[in-house]
């Protein structure tokens, strides 16, 4: 089991910045990727960013590719999305997760295998 705790979130004003941090415990040897995924009311889960453990391979959703950032401390167990840029469209809970294998896509939430429960992002217009 791995156990995912999120930090980070809030409310900021169009243009600010934040940093999410979600700090992963337990059996953490066997991640593939870690991912952030982000889901606004009445919208479904959409992939965000995500980053390869091993090799620290990123990816990006077209919505925020230049604008966040995803970067991760192995000795740390943690990984991070820095936040620029912020507009009132990426307003949503933002959830971290992790998986154990990498034959699928990268951007696929059911490929993940343990969830964090969320931190609420507001970005004020």
């Amino acid at each position: 089991q791995v156990q995912l705790v999120e930090s980070g979130g809030g409310l900021v004003q169009a243009g600010g910045s934040l940093r999410l941090s979600c700090a992963a415990s337990g059996r953490t040897f066997s991640t593939y990727a870690m991912g952030w995924f982000r889901q606004a009311p009445g919208k479904e889960r959409e992939f965000v960013a995500a980053i390869r453990w091993t090799y620290g391979i990123t990816y990006y959703a077209d919505s925020v590719k230049g604008r966040f950032a995803i970067s991760r401390d192995n000795a740390k167990n943690t990984v991070y999305l820095q936040m620029n840029s912020l507009n009132p469209e990426d307003t949503a809970v933002y959830y971290c997760a992790s998986r154990l294998r990498g034959l699928a896509s990268i951007s696929n939430a059911n490929e993940y295998d343990y969830w964090g429960q969320g931190t609420q992002v507001t970005v004020s217009s």
